[in-house]
């Protein structure tokens, strides 16, 4: 919905209906993850995608009926990679997209989700997609860290499913939830769609050196919010670093102020550049022995990095600790520009985040997309 965002609410408040298409779930090698979504205007433009192109008619006509009044409808598109071509989905996989009628009627709570997206607060979307009362299908909740407002039928479901909710928006997780009818912990009787919008998660470069600028510019495309921190002011600059929170510091008093104020969560990515003992083995140390995060790398040959391995003993880190460090760091791409080795980088990030293996896609076999996981406590529905 993010991508499509300001277009809706131009039409939610003028008064007019718009139809919404979202992904809530994939399967396979479906084109688009769950949440991506596409809008068709009472005037019939359509912005957004639900799969690249392949299935997008079938869905504006969907959508066009929901705005004429029909009801909400949940539809599968794809039936196996063998015959998506005949289906429509020419790059294999199934999806399923939820088609609703957007108004202020239909969604109230709208304007304020819109605000917490732009504010960058966290914020979930629970809607549910499917259910053996068709009457409850269509209604949601918006669910925050401390509140949700908004009903799903129940005083059960809305408990529940605003428990798991915010399970899922710690992570940053879209996903599609079953349950019982009222919110059991059932695998069926109602389907809840959960769309997730989390502030960006962190990548901390520390060292302002030039691959730590192509790296902050690669940070940026892949989603993240970027903060460049060093204790020399010369080269921590706006000019070179633009675009970025720029903080002038020792990289482990910067971090270790972070950890204290709760900045610091299990989506952070940090990138150790400066290349120096003094201000690695200060700031790894901290990192390693702060809240556990997504990643942890530190710039160096095989040589520097078994030095700082023995700095960081002599410091009281032990060997397990230390080995959560990827140094030398990034994946082999060979690369040798700065532009080149924030690439490498970039990619062994993705690769952990997501499972996967680094290998050429054309050498492996399964599944080219992996998903992310839900909490453990949430059920995830299978059909």
């Amino acid at each position: 919905m993010r991508d499509v965002l300001d277009t809706l609410l131009d039409a939610w408040r003028a008064g007019e209906a718009a139809g919404l298409a979202t992904v809530v779930r994939t399967f396979k090698s479906a084109p688009r993850d769950a949440g991506a979504a596409m809008l068709v205007t009472p005037d019939g433009a359509a912005t957004g995608s639900v799969s690249g192109g392949c299935v997008e008619g079938a869905v504006y006509e969907l959508a066009t009926e929901v705005i004429g009044g029909t009801s909400p409808v949940l539809e599968r598109f794809g039936i196996s990679d063998d015959d998506a071509f005949a289906v429509g989905l020419t790059c294999g996989g199934v999806l399923d997209v939820f088609v609703e009628s957007v108004s202020r009627q239909t969604f109230p709570e709208l304007e304020g989700v819109a605000a917490d997206i732009e504010a960058g607060r966290p914020v979930a979307v629970a809607t549910v997609i499917e259910h053996v009362d068709p009457s409850r299908v269509g209604r949601r909740m918006v669910v925050r860290p401390d509140a949700a407002e908004g009903s799903l039928g129940s005083a059960g479901a809305d408990r529940r499913v605003s428990e798991d909710a915010r399970g899922l928006l710690t992570g940053g997780i879209t996903a599609t939830l079953g349950f019982g009818p009222d919110g059991e912990r059932l695998d069926e009787g109602m389907r809840v769609f959960i769309n997730s919008f989390a502030p960006a998660p962190r990548l901390i470069v520390f060292g302002a050196i030039d691959f730590a600028s192509a790296l902050a510019r690669l940070g940026g495309f892949l989603g993240y919010r970027v903060t460049v921190c060093d204790a020399r002011p010369v080269f921590a600059t706006p000019a070179r670093f633009p675009d970025v929170e720029l903080v002038v510091s020792w990289p482990d008093r910067y971090l270790a102020q972070q950890i204290d104020e709760g900045r610091i969560d299990e989506r952070t990515v940090m990138c150790v550049l400066t290349h120096d003992p003094k201000f690695d083995v200060p700031v790894l140390t901290v990192a390693l022995r702060g809240p556990r995060v997504a990643y942890i790398g530190a710039m160096g040959s095989r040589r520097t990095h078994a030095d700082r391995e023995r700095r960081l003993l002599k410091a009281g880190l032990t060997q397990e600790e230390i080995d959560r460090v990827h140094s030398p760091i990034g994946l082999d791409l060979g690369a040798r520009t700065p532009e080149e080795t924030a690439v490498s980088i970039g990619a062994q990030i993705i690769s952990l985040r997501w499972g996967g293996s680094g290998a050429e896609l054309s050498e492996t076999t399964g599944p080219i997309h992996r998903a992310a996981r839900p909490p453990a406590e949430a059920t995830p529905f299978v059909r």
